[in-house]
């Protein structure tokens, strides 16, 4: 959520639950911490979802090739190409008291990895915020301007990391060139994409079999080193 300034008239569709004015980003990351995919401009009351259906729905939109996926949180449905946490579970890291407390049930353990898998999201929104203050508060440029200002400050965060790490930086690669691979471009114009986010069987049995998969690797694991 990005706090905006909005005319009267339009803040009913903005307030959050939270009672503030804020624009729905949708922001897709990968795990070097780097955006793939940004939409601003939802309103801030428009469910996650809805938004999430729009992205994958436009022709220039989020492209999810069919047998991949992404890590989401329990606020989208848990469909193909959208791997989502058990409901109902323990998830976000503070509740596991650090390490502490043990899972104790195949869908603990997956959402426990769950969470600290897709926890770089919730890092690169805090690092994106962090770096730009004019995301911190509203401002008093339209909709439409603070939409593309939050697509600028997300361009601009994939430059510094890319090319501005120390480790980039000391290689002296901040001016070379990228190569683009048009070989693989082509190839990706022929891939299958994900346009709809429903509930199946086949999905939900390929989510509770990982997540069993993963607890049994765990636990037997776990008991040859108490051993």
């Amino acid at each position: 959520m990005i706090s905006v300034t909005v005319p009267s008239e339009e803040r009913a569709k903005y307030r959050t639950r939270k009672g503030i004015l804020s624009m729905n980003v949708l922001g897709v990351c990968s795990p070097d911490m780097e955006f793939i995919y940004v939409l601003p401009g939802w309103e801030g009351s428009a469910h996650d979802v809805r938004v999430l259906r729009d992205a994958i729905s436009r022709p220039n939109g989020l492209k999810v090739p069919k047998g991949c996926y992404y890590l989401c949180d329990g606020g989208y449905t848990n469909g193909e190409g959208f791997l989502a946490p058990y409901r109902g579970h323990l998830y976000h890291l503070r509740e596991w008291d650090n390490g502490a407390r043990q899972p104790h049930t195949a869908e603990e353990y997956f959402n426990l990895k769950h969470a600290r898998a897709r926890n770089v999201i919730e890092r690169c929104f805090g690092l994106l915020k962090g770096r730009w203050g004019i995301l911190r508060s509203p401002s008093w440029f339209s909709l439409q301007t603070h939409g593309r200002i939050v697509l600028a400050c997300a361009l601009l965060h994939n430059l510094v990391k890319r090319y501005m790490s120390p480790r980039s930086f000391n290689d002296n690669k901040l001016y070379e060139e990228v190569d683009s691979d048009d070989d693989e471009g082509d190839e990706g114009d022929q891939a299958e994409y994900i346009h709809t986010i429903v509930v199946t069987d086949p999905w939900t049995n390929f989510r509770n079999q990982m997540a069993q998969n993963m607890f049994n690797e765990w636990r037997a694991t776990h008991n040859r080193r108490a051993n």
